[in-house]
């Protein structure tokens, strides 16, 4: 379930100082819940995610029509891994073409083995308790963050924030026109689907 974006805000999270001129879109609770070693589990789960195979059809449908207009409005495509067709868009205001640039040195190369099966995130970093990844295209230059977050009594549960910053008026119209598709259909399905691999790995 979406949570409010104050919740993640009032956590000291590495994210936010990497960020701090994005916006933070949406902020999610994962169904996934496990102890304080299981952040690993949680980015297979995520990082094996393949929505354009697995999720239900009209959540597919929404994927694969993205992508045709990926292709006809040279936006950017968005269910190929991030080793495939990948353009060095420039962080909007920014002569950065990526958010590695504006890592710590402690954290360069901590998540260099995380791969995404289809989707098109290229990894960031990794701590114990936190893992972030990053998407762009002609739209926006997106991140992908997932905490790791205690409970209580050795309890941890996954929650999931977007962080966005917009291409221009393109980015900005593209974001709105897609905000209740995202919410209604695109991001209850991807939590299935998270859900269901989560069982899988801990079975």
């Amino acid at each position: 379930m979406r949570i409010p974006n104050a919740v993640h805000e009032a956590a000291p999270w590495r994210i936010r100082a990497i960020v701090p001129d994005f916006v933070l879109e949406d902020l999610w609770q994962l169904p996934v819940h496990g102890g304080v070693d299981d952040l690993g589990l949680v980015l297979e789960a995520m990082t094996t995610a393949d929505p354009n195979a697995r999720l239900a059809l009209p959540a597919r449908f929404l994927w694969a029509a993205r992508d045709v207009l990926g292709r006809v409005f040279d936006l950017g495509r968005i269910s190929t891994g991030p080793e495939v067709d990948r353009q060095a868009w420039k962080i909007p205001g920014t002569a950065q073409t990526s958010l590695v640039e504006r890592l710590p040195a402690e954290l360069v190369g901590t998540a260099s083995d995380v791969r995404f099966d289809s989707l098109p995130f290229s990894a960031l970093f990794r701590t114990s308790d936190e893992f972030a990844a990053e998407l762009s295209n002609a739209t926006v230059h997106a991140v992908l963050h997932l905490a790791w977050v205690p409970e209580g009594n050795g309890r941890y549960g996954a929650q999931m924030a977007v962080y966005v910053k917009t291409r221009g008026r393109l980015g900005s119209i593209y974001m709105a026109a897609i905000k209740p598709f995202r919410y209604l259909i695109v991001y209850p399905a991807l939590m299935r689907q998270i859900e269901k691999r989560w069982q899988q790995l801990t079975r």
